[in-house]
């Protein structure tokens, strides 16, 4: 049975496009038999990393004071739920270039070492192996290619961080150009949803 974790981080709710795409991708993957977690990072509302976080991470958690092992509570949630799924899927927002503040948060969380990756004499190796992800990345403007391919530091900075965590299969539906015009936008809808069937079909 597949399990698939859904990570959304748009604070336009119902009226975000990467929340209901990402969300139709993952349902379509789960199907009737799979498991689906979802995690939405704006009712989740997840900390920046602290003094107290950065100290216990540091530390095997029966050393751990109080404080320090309330603080990473979330964290040691956060990356159950990621190695527990066979399958990733990440919805966001492209905002100034980049994620959602939210979804940095949550990568501040998960990236872990000795949980997520582990450091070795030959360099740091991922530990998430085996999974895929996929990104579904909304944008008024046009950035998966054309002039504006190099202003997109969203992409190729979530695949970076799954890449270091042993997760290389990651694949990109967009849905952008949608503040050209109604017309445009549905296009840019259409074409993501047709992904979406394209993926779930291959899965």
């Amino acid at each position: 049975m597949s399990s698939i974790l859904l990570v959304t981080s748009s604070p336009r709710g119902s009226e975000s496009l990467s929340n209901a795409i990402a969300t139709e991708l993952a349902e379509k993957f789960a199907g009737e038999t799979g498991t689906l977690v979802r995690r939405d990072l704006v009712e989740t509302q997840l900390d920046h990393v602290d003094g107290a976080f950065t100290t216990a991470i540091r530390k095997s958690a029966d050393a751990r004071t109080a404080e320090e092992t309330a603080s990473v509570a979330i964290s040691d949630a956060l990356v159950a739920e990621l190695m527990a799924a066979d399958t990733i899927v990440i919805g966001t927002g492209l905002i100034n270039f980049n994620i959602y503040s939210s979804l940095k948060s949550w990568i501040d969380h998960i990236a872990r070492a000795g949980l997520t990756f582990s450091y070795t004499e030959n360099g740091p190796v991922g530990l998430a192996k085996g999974k895929k992800a996929y990104l579904v990345l909304a944008a008024g403007g046009i950035y998966s290619s054309g002039p504006g391919a190099p202003m997109n530091h969203a992409e190729p900075y979530l695949k970076t961080v799954l890449g270091f965590l042993g997760i290389e299969l990651v694949e990109t539906v967009y849905v952008e150009g949608v503040a050209y015009g109604p017309e445009a936008a549905e296009k840019a809808v259409a074409s993501a949803k047709a992904k979406v069937e394209e993926l779930a079909r291959a899965a």
